[in-house]
């Protein structure tokens, strides 16, 4: 990590953090007072929009349900495959409360960063002992992505929106797969609601 000063805030993003399980120990010895921010979703919509995007890249990729089930007519899902171990949530979770307390994670719900994206940065900035300075005037909605874009000053040029490989169409997955994988996840997703007393609607 970089030097910082007192009055500057140094920011790092890795998405497999919170899922690689010697990360809290290495970061802990590293510093016990980092804050950490880990961005959230339906995990059944996070696993289908990993495998769209793995997809995209693999177009000869088995199917869906033969990744997501070891065998799907006994409903018994395949949590070796990466997709789906991701949104175990509350798993990942006991491993970073054996290094940090509670009160130094902060969850961002990714739906609602999609649909009040002010909302979901003035937590951020709270959490982060910041001045509320990101608002929803810097945000408008970009109908062809699907995603909020952030504005920029008149004097820098077009505004900031995700990359490609973000707001693609997902790939449509069976409804039975989908309810099963709803019946799989929703003791985990209770779990996690009650860890960090939030219930995020995935039901």
């Amino acid at each position: 990590m970089p030097r910082t000063l007192e009055s500057q805030i140094t920011m790092e993003k890795t998405p497999s953090y919170y899922v690689t399980r010697e990360t809290p120990r290495r970061i802990s010895a590293m510093s016990r007072d980092t804050l950490l921010i880990v961005v959230v979703r339906d995990p059944v919509t996070r696993a289908i929009s990993d495998y769209t995007q793995t997809l995209s890249k693999a177009p000869d990729l088995p199917s869906f349900q033969e990744l997501a089930f070891r065998n799907q007519s006994l409903s018994l899902v395949d949590t070796s495959w990466n997709a789906i171990r991701i949104g175990l949530y509350a798993l990942h979770l006991e491993n970073w409360l054996r290094y940090f307390p509670l009160a130094q994670i902060h969850f961002v719900s990714g739906e609602r960063l999609i649909t009040d994206p002010a909302g979901e940065m003035a937590r951020v900035q709270d959490f982060l002992g910041l001045k509320r300075i990101v608002t929803d005037k810097h945000f408008y909605f970009n109908r062809t992505k699907g995603f909020p874009c952030l504005k920029k000053p008149e004097s820098s040029g077009s505004p900031r929106c995700l990359g490609k490989s973000k707001g693609r169409t997902h790939v449509q997955i069976d409804r039975d797969a989908i309810e099963q994988l709803r019946d799989f996840y929703r003791p985990y997703n209770v779990r996690f609601y009650e860890m960090v007393g939030q219930d995020f609607k995935w039901d």
